[in-house]
């Protein structure tokens, strides 16, 4: 999924990014709020104070990603007048849609933008994962950040009312169903060509796993962010969740999650990896 995610899509956030004279990438809160459809920029001014308290909760600085500034904006007969503005990173303009009107369609396609590139930037990021050369390394890094977010994930299901075992299986059904078209757990298994004993996310290539990576990490941020409770709402924000993400894919051109090939268990790719470590062990110990 990153890799398709990161083609050079035109949508219209995408074309109100800006550059400074570093090369750095950026929003201008101006734009942002004509955008979003606000009026007047100062009913868009609560918005930004709430991005930034955000950003400050989460241990971020904000000086790093929010910077007041001057720019110009026309006037009648090619005049031009100096307005306050903000410079807004990436982050802050994720930050900035979290926090504007989710009632507004433009609000929740700029959620999914900035959701879907803040995260694709997050793991191209990754030293570790940038240093990975095949296909199996990277299954493997993936597979063991869902594995891990699927732990975090399950504990603001838990804050949400998600408790029992069964309301939990439910609750990853709805979340998967989002994202494969209405497919639960028992349907990809059966569209896959998986024994019910097998691990569904075990024999996931690195752009499915990707793809569930950010279904993951995006429902446990909307639990938490919106404080979602009880089970029926929980079930349900994971449902949209996941099927944003199956709406980003398609419009990018990419292969929806249940047409991707079934690949080889990755514990089988683990076993060999600690194979081959053992023998190089024992050949370096001679």
């Amino acid at each position: 999924m990153a890799n398709e995610l990161s083609n050079n899509t035109q949508t219209v956030f995408e074309q109100l990014k800006k550059l400074d004279e570093y090369g750095n990438e950026y929003w201008s809160a101006r734009d942002l709020a004509k955008t979003l459809e606000y009026s007047e920029y100062r009913h868009f001014l609560p918005v930004i104070s709430r991005a930034k308290e955000a950003s400050a909760k989460s241990g971020q600085n904000i000086a790093d990603h929010f910077e007041d500034i001057l720019e110009m904006i026309p006037l009648a007969k090619g005049a031009q007048r100096e307005v306050e503005s903000v410079k807004l990173s990436r982050y802050a303009s994720y930050l900035i849609v979290q926090n504007a009107d989710p009632s507004k369609e433009i609000v929740a396609q700029g959620q999914t933008y900035f959701a879907v590139q803040t995260r694709i930037q997050e793991i191209q990021q990754m030293d570790e994962y940038n240093s990975l050369s095949s296909e199996d390394e990277r299954r493997l890094f993936l597979r063991n950040e869902l594995a891990k977010h699927n732990t975090q994930l399950a504990a603001a299901a838990k804050d949400a009312g998600v408790i029992k075992p069964l309301d939990y299986a439910i609750f990853q059904n709805h979340g998967y169903m989002g994202l494969y078209g209405g497919l639960d757990a028992k349907g990809i298994h059966a569209k896959k060509g998986l024994t019910k004993s097998q691990v569904i996310l075990d024999h996931m290539g690195s752009t499915e796993l990707a793809a569930n990576l950010f279904r993951a990490t995006q429902t446990e941020e909307k639990l938490r962010r919106e404080n979602i409770q009880g089970k029926s709402n929980a079930n349900k924000a994971h449902f949209e969740v996941g099927k944003k993400v199956r709406k980003t894919i398609q419009e990018l051109g990419g292969t929806m999650p249940e047409n991707l090939p079934t690949a080889e268990s990755v514990k089988q790719i683990e076993k060999q990896q600690a194979k081959q470590l053992k023998n190089k062990k024992n050949k370096d110990d001679k």
